[in-house]
């Protein structure tokens, strides 16, 4: 339960919310309590015809610690009926008073945790986007998101159960509990009998519970990864007809949900029963024991009736508490997954309070770098030392599986090198600020990624505070303003989810446009022209030409277009360079880049 409890403690920031919550719930309570010890003088007043006044007298001669003013006495009714109406008067006033209270409190209550789930999804969701790469890699995406998203929804209920639920129920059951003492403390302390083997039970129960509801939410997590792979990849689900095996898959993850929900159940359902049960013996035993007293005259009845009725009520309140302890329980398994992820080490925890990097003036220089993917059984890349000049223009070609973008995703510190170190200007990019060293390099992939959202924005994205002009800019030198102007809305338009209303081409040409906005000092471009046409090709190779000048570019290609126009040409194989050159030196001294040239480079004719 620590996990839950310090999510819980979140709430505290809001101190006087949490004070006014207590206050109205307190109000409540003390309602409850004043209005059944009022009851005793109504009873007394039906089955022994003593008005307020008698009593109100007969209370103060047998010396009690708190004394009734004789002046307050001389306000109160003397006929019978008066008093009684009173009395009723009274009950209702606090009811209706007890009713605002406890609205009041439920209302300050809910808004608190729903706030603070608010608060718990952001810092996780912003947790999850500065971890390392290879570590989402590696857990998944939909584990993050079911984590976030159900999890929390998971632990919003316990912190409802807890500041809603349990505090109102708690203070309305020690309400009436000080009432029965009041009335009669000899009987309600031994009503008390049944509560520490009742707190052992929930205990028992509460772990069962916990136990039972991380298995299943872990099961949900492949539900969702399963889900969300099938309905992103839909168009080859269908081209394959696969429609039956995804089925499948899914039928079969869902079995294992609905297990592991159904261990849970038994816990679940044992706790109201068992509680039940010792009420009715602990209440069995306490009329066994009042009915005696009363046989034998030391015992008013109006004091057992008052007395049974409090605990009664009390009794009442705490019923609900077992399940509410189950729902905390139940939110301990998603408050632990939710701290598991917040107990990742962030890539910016220390990068944020490191120097600033300078711009790139002079060299990128990658040290003797390897590199291994976690779980894989041979490095990346082995050893691999390169230098490249300020505003060389360079190609990287090989197989696949090469390494080829793991290369070039060492220099952003999207991978981290297991051994060797990247180096800018001569500066480790490992001792300088992450961010200022990321906001120098502009990266276009194979796979672009768009957002919902309008094309302008999905241009500026990451750039900061841009002018318009700016962005129109970067999209007629990325040559997407043509396109972007035949889409009804122009830059305002707004796009599908990941940009499934854009042909390839234009989702490349946008990305490109990204890059050009930000204005780096480093281009890197992950065959970043692989679904363009020729002549699209043709027009972003020379706006590419023409930026890139003063820039260092890398460029994984696959068109011999864009090698012909390189500086220099890296030959990747196995996680090595085997080969490094101009495109007709490397024709007349390494075989693998022949082989590319007649296999893989494709030309732009």
């Amino acid at each position: 339960m620590s996990a839950f409890w310090f999510f819980a403690r979140q709430m505290l920031r809001r101190r006087a919310t949490v004070a006014w919550a207590f206050v109205f719930a307190l109000i409540s309570a003390g309602g409850l309590g004043v209005g059944l010890l009022s009851l005793g003088p109504l009873l007394k007043s039906i089955l022994q015809g003593d008005s307020l006044v008698d009593q109100a007298v007969a209370h103060n001669q047998q010396d009690h610690w708190l004394t009734i003013p004789a002046g307050f006495i001389a306000k109160l009714p003397t006929d019978q009926f008066q008093g009684v109406l009173l009395i009723i008067g009274l009950i209702a006033f606090l009811t209706v008073f007890g009713g605002i209270a406890n609205f009041m409190h439920q209302f300050i209550s809910q808004t608190l945790a729903t706030t603070t789930i608010a608060r718990i999804r952001r810092d996780v969701f912003r947790h999850v986007v500065h971890m390392p790469l290879t570590r989402v890699i590696q857990r998944g995406p939909s584990e993050f998101i079911a984590r976030m998203i159900r999890d929390a929804a998971e632990l919003q209920r316990g912190l409802i159960a807890l500041v809603s639920k349990s505090v109102t129920h708690v203070l309305k059951g020690l309400a009436a509990f000080i009432a029965a003492l009041i009335i009669h403390w000899p009987l309600t302390l031994a009503a008390t009998i049944a509560a520490p083997l009742m707190a052992i039970v929930l205990r028992k129960l509460g772990k069962r519970i916990r136990r039972g509801t991380r298995g299943a939410l872990e099961a949900q997590e492949g539900l969702l990864r399963v889900a969300t792979e099938t309905l992103h990849g839909l168009r080859a689900v269908k081209a394959n007809t696969g429609e039956r095996q995804v089925g499948n898959w899914f039928h079969r993850i869902n079995k294992k949900v609905v297990s592991a929900e159904l261990r849970v159940r038994t816990a679940r359902a044992l706790t109201a029963p068992l509680s039940e049960t010792l009420a009715v013996f602990v209440i069995g035993g306490l009329a066994v024991a009042a009915a005696k007293l009363i046989i034998e005259g030391s015992l008013p009845i109006e004091k057992f009736i008052l007395a049974l009725g409090a605990l009664a009520v009390a009794g009442a309140s705490f019923r609900p508490l077992a399940g509410l302890v189950n729902e905390m329980h139940a939110a301990a398994a998603p408050a632990e997954r939710l701290a598991d992820i917040l107990a990742e080490q962030r890539e910016t925890q220390r990068a944020m309070k490191m120097p600033k990097l300078p711009a790139h003036r002079r060299s990128i220089e990658l040290d003797a770098v390897t590199m291994i993917y976690p779980g894989a059984d041979r490095p990346a890349l082995e050893n691999v030392s390169l230098t490249i000049e300020h505003g060389q223009r360079v190609a990287i070609v090989g197989p696949n599986g090469s390494g080829k973008t793991t290369l070039v995703s060492l220099i952003p510190r999207l991978l981290q090198p297991k051994a060797g170190r990247v180096l800018i200007d001569g500066i480790d990019i490992n001792s300088v600020n992450l961010r200022s060293l990321r906001r120098q390099i502009g990266v276009v992939t194979q796979e672009t990624v768009l957002f919902r959202g309008t094309i302008a924005e999905n241009i500026a994205f990451g750039a900061g505070l841009v002018r318009r002009e700016q962005i129109v800019d970067a999209a007629r030198r990325a040559h997407a303003e043509e396109f972007i102007l035949e889409i009804p809305g122009g830059y305002e338009a707004n796009i599908a989810e990941q940009g499934a209303s854009l042909s390839g081409g234009q989702r490349q040409r946008l990305a490109i446009a990204r890059a050009i906005l930000r204005n780096p000092t480093i281009l890197i471009l992950d065959e970043a022209t692989s679904q363009i046409d020729a002549e699209s090709e043709s027009l972003i190779n020379k706006a590419l030409a023409e930026f890139c000048q003063g820039r260092t570019s890398l460029l994984i290609a696959h068109r011999l277009s864009t090698v012909l126009n390189a500086d220099r040409i890296i030959v990747m194989e196995s996680g090595r360079i085997v080969a490094e050159g101009t495109h007709d030196e490397l024709l007349t001294t390494c075989d693998l880049y022949q082989r590319l040239t007649q296999t893989q480079l494709i030309g732009s004719t």
